[in-house]
């Protein structure tokens, strides 16, 4: 399946579509600086709370195989405006949510919702723009920059100036506005046929979702630690089953040979360790600024605003590196430097009021590490045999916002202990874990240029 619009039709797509992706992104992270607000507005504690951004990222990375299948099956563009159109009532729910839980329920619908926007943006931007994949991957990353540095400071300022629910009034608009825009100027891709093996899809599913779920919930003092352990063990059981049902099967939603693929394989373990890092970060840098350095939301929300910065502007150049240089090295000195910076956040933000300046310092190396790993990441995921399958691409975003829910969980864990250093720690040894699976395999000889790791 291919399609080829002129050169200014296919630019005016890939903008809509990197708009696309900067609102899921902003989604995401746009009520992390207001949750004390949040929080103290419904009576309920921060670590409750939190569970506003864990329910959004669980949500949306258990969803990410089965809609990257559905645009396969029923055409990319169709699935992408629907999901628009859900992620728009949802984000109109949320504004008028009576009480917490409610409130829980509407991200995790967003989180539904968004779940399409990965898999379909990166799947329509290969066909819009064949020729350059890593070029591609750096905007696409760079996109997701941009979504993560509007994303607190706008959260901040509005729930400082107008209160935390306009926040989801803002992108209500946006998601309506992206609608119109994506119905105009994307091109209409065709459906193809693509297996659906139902018992294979409700095990990845539902195992994916409970080992996050019983990670998630290990942050709740409510919920036993053996139900907690009950519900993620549950979870490894059925992603077993997934495996044992996959194994030879012509009719598998994912052929388990595309995902033991080598670039592939390496690619969803270092996107994992990358959005641990950015999860941990986007959840406890925040509470860090709110906190012991007393900023108000707005100022902590413009603060936070160095790294996703960083990430947007290095996305690019990473980009062209990897397209002209070796992919793998790039994500091994990404990985090497997330390591580093992890190790010297702990110790930053383990004094009783860190300076202004060396956290700083930290989200400038944090946000160039998560380039340099970001966008090799991509690019070996979509070069690798697995890339032209919705589902894989689908459960590569799956790795990855698994990450970002493992991160925020970790903090939730450790934040009523003031685990600040072993929040950052914990990031470094995930990173640290990464780098040595890079190490691992050895990417096929006949196609060197797509040699991710």
């Amino acid at each position: 399946m291919s399609v080829t619009p002129d050169r200014r039709a296919a630019a005016v797509a890939a903008a809509a579509l990197l708009l696309v992706t900067i609102i899921g992104t902003m989604s995401n992270n746009i009520i992390n600086v207001p949750l004390r607000r949040v929080a103290a507005d419904f009576d309920q504690p921060v670590s409750y709370a939190v569970l506003c951004v864990s329910a959004f990222t669980l949500m949306l990375a258990i969803s990410l195989p089965l809609t990257g299948w559905l645009g396969d099956r029923l055409g990319r563009k169709r699935v992408l405006v629907g999901s628009l159109a859900l992620m728009s009532v949802a984000q109109v729910a949320a504004a008028l949510a009576p009480n917490l839980p409610f409130l829980i329920v509407t991200r995790a619908v967003q989180g539904l919702a968004c779940s399409a926007i990965p898999p379909l943006v990166m799947g329509i931007l290969m066909v819009v723009y064949p020729e350059s994949r890593g070029r591609l991957m750096g905007a696409w990353a760079a996109a997701n920059g941009v979504g993560q540095a509007i994303g607190p400071p706008v959260g901040g300022v509005l729930a400082e100036y107008f209160g935390w629910r306009s926040v989801f009034v803002l992108v209500a608009v946006l998601s309506v506005i992206a609608l119109v825009v994506i119905q105009a100027t994307v091109p209409h891709l065709a459906p193809r046929a693509s297996h659906f093996h139902v018992a294979g899809a409700v095990m990845l599913t539902l195992g994916a979702g409970l080992v996050l779920l019983g990670a998630t919930m290990l942050s709740q003092p409510s919920v036993p630690l053996w139900l907690d352990m009950a519900i993620a063990l549950a979870g490894v059981a059925l992603l077993g089953g997934f495996i044992k049902v996959s194994l030879g099967n012509p009719r598998a939603l994912i052929p388990l040979r595309l995902i033991a693929e080598v670039r592939f394989f390496r690619s969803c373990f270092a996107a994992f360790a990358q959005m641990f890092l950015l999860g941990t970060s986007l959840v406890a840098i925040p509470l860090v600024l709110t906190g012991p350095m007393h900023l108000s939301y707005s100022r902590a929300g413009i603060f936070f605003f160095i790294l996703p910065v960083v990430m947007a502007v290095s996305a690019p150049a990473v980009g062209r590196l990897s397209e002209h240089g070796s992919p793998r090295m790039v994500l091994r000195i990404g990985l090497s430097l997330m390591v580093v910076t992890g190790v010297l956040t702990a110790l930053v933000v383990r004094g009783l009021q860190p300076t202004v300046t060396a956290v700083a310092g930290c989200l400038l190396l944090t946000g160039a590490a998560m380039a340099m790993v970001q966008t090799p990441a991509a690019t070996g995921a979509t070069r690798s045999p697995a890339g032209a399958h919705g589902a894989a691409l689908g459960l590569f975003n799956l790795t990855r916002f698994a990450g970002m829910t493992a991160g925020a969980a970790w903090v939730a864990i450790l934040t009523p202990f003031d685990g600040r250093a072993a929040m950052f720690a914990g990031a470094a040894v995930v990173a640290a874990l990464a780098l040595v699976v890079s190490f691992v395999g050895v990417s096929p000889q006949r196609e060197p240029v797509s040699t991710l790791a």
